[in-house]
């Protein structure tokens, strides 16, 4: 059995096929899909997919680029601590922050505000004894930096997508109980990440897609989907030298304590 712990299988690219692609999961073995959260431009799309289907847990967070040129983040975040306190009718519970974190690719313009927003979600997190699921891309420095400010506190999560070193990652482990997202980028042809995974615990990694993007090989170019976190599986399993079951065992387990699942 597997989890998908970071799916986006509500976004509309599985509009003409989304029933299908969960059957595609249950045949591959995955069990459960951990659905992040973005803004609310597509907070609808997950609570209906959450009402409709038993294999999906849905979080709540602000996206750190949905900070970006947004005038009413402050609000948004209202309105993301809102939907922790009460979550919509039909659905029974939120079962993590995210996805929340720094994301300066796109632009350095709003680091500050970036940063900002996702301390209160930290925050937030601690208030409601969730897990945080963490999106960082271009800024794994500033990164530790903020979690290292709240080491002792009792936060714990996912490093969602990571993608740093192995001194990154043995940095972070220092800042609470957190987890490690492995995803499709592990499959790729030189790539970076492999070299780090070897010199990984499998106690601190979980699986992922991110889908419907960061394919894996073989797929590589087409749209990603949760079923497709089986090619991770057998890549992660590969780089520690273990069987294809104990990584899925050992990283389903690890996704269930993190989410109190």
């Amino acid at each position: 059995m597997l989890i998908d712990t970071h799916s986006h299988i509500y976004e509309p690219e599985f509009d003409v096929d989304r029933a299908e692609a969960l059957t595609r999961c249950k045949e591959s073995g995955v069990e459960l899909l951990m659905l992040p959260a973005i803004d609310k431009l597509s907070y609808q799309r997950m609570f209906d997919l959450s009402k409709a289907s038993d294999m999906v847990r849905p979080m709540m967070g602000l996206h750190p680029t949905s900070v970006n040129e947004n005038a009413s983040w402050r609000e948004d975040l209202q309105l993301v601590e809102h939907y922790l306190q009460h979550p919509p009718q039909g659905i029974e519970r939120f079962w993590g922050v995210g996805e929340i974190g720094l994301d300066f690719y796109w632009s350095k313009d709003f680091c500050g505000e970036q940063i900002e927003a996702f301390k209160a979600q930290i925050d937030m997190s601690l208030k409601y004894n969730l897990p945080i699921v963490v999106h960082t891309r271009d800024a794994w420095e500033q990164m530790c930096s903020v979690m290292e400010q709240y080491a002792g506190r009792g936060v714990r999560g996912i490093f969602h997508a990571f993608s740093a070193d192995v001194e990154c990652y043995e940095r972070l482990k220092q800042c609470g109980d957190f987890l490690f997202g492995i995803g499709g980028v592990v499959t790729f042809k030189k790539s970076k990440l492999a070299e780090v995974v070897k010199q990984m615990n499998l106690n601190d990694l979980v699986v992922e897609t991110d889908c419907p993007y960061l394919t894996p090989a073989p797929h590589r170019g087409q749209r990603n989907e949760s079923s497709y976190v089986t090619f991770v599986c057998a890549k992660v399993a590969e780089l520690q030298g273990v069987d294809y079951e104990v990584v899925a065992s050992q990283t389903t387990a690890n996704a269930k304590r993190i989410f109190n699942l």
